[in-house]
């Protein structure tokens, strides 16, 4: 592998901006070609480029004198189609021709990088395209500017009867390319940030495109380079031995066996247990089966699931502190004959992406080069700066693409990553490749929590909910990150009860409770963070009152929130393409519905179930989602079925157990994430908009548990409270 396809580093001291209207400006260099990036304070800066290192500044977007258009992506692509969107957003403000446009990784720099939306350089909550949308446009329409201005001076004509299509710039029988015009065009002044105009919606050519050809290239033959792909001149690769309960400690270890094993090259502790470094991962692996380790378990978690969703089911029982009041909700369920009440129960659940834990790392004295697919560039650069007592500047981050993430690679405290600069810091100036099985990932990696709701209502004489009271109690992914100041207040972890502490439905009095527990199980964001367990009970909830109310569910959903238009118009539009109440289910069938709103978007998902004694099917589902402006469609499309996907999972068969502290899952034959032949058939609509995109990745998830749910209280009758859903 060439290295220098990797991305350099660059320090950069650039403050953050988060208005929309930041703008860039561009300021003229020298030599053979045209390099641009958007800062956050309303600056810019432009970078002659002669020589591929020159092209690896940072920035966003560079013109060859070859005529490649080079986009550096700030997120990581791990299949979401992030390559795609933010380039798409570039070439259509510079009218660049979509063949001519490449794309890479960003290197790790906060003061270039930052997500607007975060403050740091990171992927997660949905927000890449949200968040880069005019960024990205706003440098395209820079570029744009600055070569129709350097085609002017040389053609001696006003720049306003220059046009630009797919890359070619004409004006009457003359033309030129990008490339032909980047040396000129990086002598031209900066342009005022009140000249440069954006497209409106109308004039758009690739933004909404259906089948936009994909940016992130290589999966198809195997070219694509992924951590596990890189090799580096004398590398080692490392394996982690892991207490089997978490909290647990070395107490002693003999490595004897081990390092007698043909390939094993050193054992030795490090904070999170036993390595082992050897020339290749087989050589690792049966090195670790060899190891004989004495655990010290004084500190460690050694309850199970079941002592621990006894715990919450008591918590629920009692007052929590308050997420939201509206009313006095307490005081109306007291006062109400009739009360209907739900518990609902979540597991534990794993991330189970496709590619495992991996990363490789190489230091010298304080210094670090790393390589993997970073999600969080921004907290692990500082971790390891932090672990090695250095700079940031001295920390280097090669980006490569990743094969999944949903939320495992953004570590809260960059723990595979610091295990992999632990380990190489023992052998200086060697690279090491440490990997993660899917047992090691599976058993001593992070969870989603585990979470029990109480649901409490009393309706009205018309059956519309009157008063609503829900407890919550499950373990804070905040507490104890560096986010935590930022998501947690009063003792609420807004995570925990996102959801249900902002539904949209109009129920006048409501209360809402959290009880933040403490549990040694390491817990994480978890795709779609705390709307995978809040849309559960809200939805089933909600069909509960429905149903005890006699009325049509979606009919109901509807009159609660005929306030709120958007939610209103994707709930008709996925039931009308639904054929809801209009079309006739065969016997042993039943239609369920779930709406939610979550990172900005709103998403409706209408399920229909067979039932054969106990066991079901989900036939087929019908998402509507109103994401704003649909930069690519079809990946749109594609992520709520992905989306979708990995909720149904969840409904149908995940679930992580733990037996005195261990947890019992090891691989995908005990986890047992959805298989193919389980999947239904996914329709997707996109509701028309003109406004800003908002998150496309994660909103697909949460309605589809519920929505299967309440299909099947369709066929059955039965209310299903606990995930992951059985009939017997």
């Amino acid at each position: 592998m060439n290295i220098n396809r990797f991305l350099k580093s660059a320090a950069g001291h650039q403050t953050v901006d988060n208005s929309r209207r930041s703008f860039l400006k561009v300021s003229a260099g020298t030599s053979a070609g045209l390099m641009l990036g958007v800062s956050f304070n309303g600056s810019a800066l432009a970078q002659s480029a002669a020589t591929d290192a020159a092209l690896e500044l940072n920035a966003f977007v560079s013109i060859t004198p070859d005529n490649v258009v080079k986009v550096l992506i700030k997120h990581l692509e791990m299949g979401q189609g992030v390559y795609t969107g933010l380039a798409t957003c570039i070439a259509e403000e510079m009218d660049a021709a979509w063949s001519q446009v490449e794309c890479e990784h960003a290197p790790a720099n906060t003061a270039r990088y930052a997500n607007l939306l975060m403050g740091q350089q990171g992927t997660g909550g949905s927000t890449a395209i949200a968040n880069s949308f005019m960024q990205m446009r706003q440098a395209g329409a820079a570029a744009r500017s600055m070569l129709v201005s350097a085609a002017a001076a040389q053609w001696q004509v006003p720049a306003s009867e220059i046009t630009v299509s797919n890359g070619i710039l004409t004006h009457g029988a003359r033309s030129a390319t990008f490339g032909e015009l980047a040396i000129a065009a990086a002598q031209q002044p900066s342009p005022d940030a009140e000249s440069l105009s954006l497209k409106t919606p109308a004039e758009f050519k690739l933004i909404g495109q259906e089948n936009t050809l994909r940016k992130d290239v290589g999966k198809h033959n195997g070219a694509a380079i992924y951590t596990q792909d890189v090799k580096l001149p004398g590398m080692l690769t490392a394996v982690v031995a892991h207490s089997p309960r978490f909290g647990g400690k070395v107490k002693s270890f003999d490595a004897g066996a081990a390092l007698a094993r043909h390939g094993v090259r050193q054992v030795f502790e490090i904070d999170s247990g036993i390595a082992v470094l050897a020339t290749d991962y087989w050589s690792a692996t049966k090195g670790r089966e060899l190891l004989s380790i004495e655990w010290d378990d004084s500190a460690a978690e050694t309850r199970g699931t079941a002592d621990i969703l006894q715990q919450y089911r008591g918590l629920v029982d009692t007052a929590g502190a308050v997420a939201e009041s509206h009313g006095d909700a307490e005081q109306t369920l007291a006062q109400s004959a009739d009360v209907t009440e739900l518990v609902f129960e979540y597991p534990y659940l794993a991330h189970a992406q496709m590619e495992p834990m991996n990363c490789v790392a190489q230091v010298n004295g304080t210094s670090a080069e790393m390589w993997y697919g970073c999600q969080s560039a921004s907290g692990d650069q500082a971790a390891i700066a932090q672990l090695l007592g250095t700079g940031i500047e001295h920390v280097k981050i090669n980006t490569v693409f990743a094969g999944g993430g949903f939320g495992r690679r953004a570590n809260p405290v960059s723990d595979y990553v610091l295990e992999a600069v632990r380990i190489a810091r023992q052998v200086q100036g060697t690279p090491v490749k440490l990997v993660w099985s899917r047992e090691d990932d599976m058993q001593a990696g992070y969870y989603r929590p585990a979470y029990v709701h109480k649901l409490s209502a009393s309706q009205d004489a018309n059956g519309k909910p009157a008063a609503i009271q829900i407890r919550v109690a499950g373990q804070s992914i905040m507490a104890g990150t560096s986010l935590g100041a930022m998501m947690i207040s009063n003792g609420i972890d807004i995570t925990s009860v996102e959801g249900l502490s902002d539904m949209s439905y109009d129920i006048p009095e409501r209360q809402v409770e959290l009880h933040s527990t403490q549990v040694g199980i390491p817990v994480q964001w978890w795709r779609s963070v705390g709307h995978t367990h809040t849309a559960f009970s809200k939805e089933v909830f909600i069909d509960a009152l429905a149903r005890k109310a006699g009325a049509d569910p979606v009919a109901y959903r509807l009159e609660l929130l005929k306030n709120n238009p958007r939610e209103t118009a994707v709930l008709q539009l996925a039931a009308e393409k639904a054929g809801w109440g209009t079309t006739q289910l065969p016997a042993g069938w039943g239609r369920g519905v779930a709406v939610h709103t979550s990172f900005g978007s709103t998403v409706a998902e209408i399920v229909d179930v067979s039932v054969q004694g106990n066991n079901f099917k989900v036939e087929r589902v019908v998402a509507a989602i109103d994401c704003g402006i649909a930069v690519n469609p079809s990946i749109v499309r594609a992520q709520v079925e992905s989306a979708i996907a990995y909720g149904l999972s969840a409904a149908l068969a995940d679930e992580v157990t733990l037996t005195a502290g261990n947890v019992d899952q090891t691989n995908f034959h005990t986890y047992r994430v959805l298989r193919m032949n389980a999947m239904p058939s996914v329709e997707t609509h996109i509701v028309p908009s003109t406004n800003p995109p908002s998150g496309v990745g994660e909103p697909g998830t949460p309605p589809i548990a519920p929505a299967v749910a309440n299909a099947l209280a369709a066929v059955t009758g039965r209310t299903f409270t606990r995930l992951p859903l059985k009939l017997a």
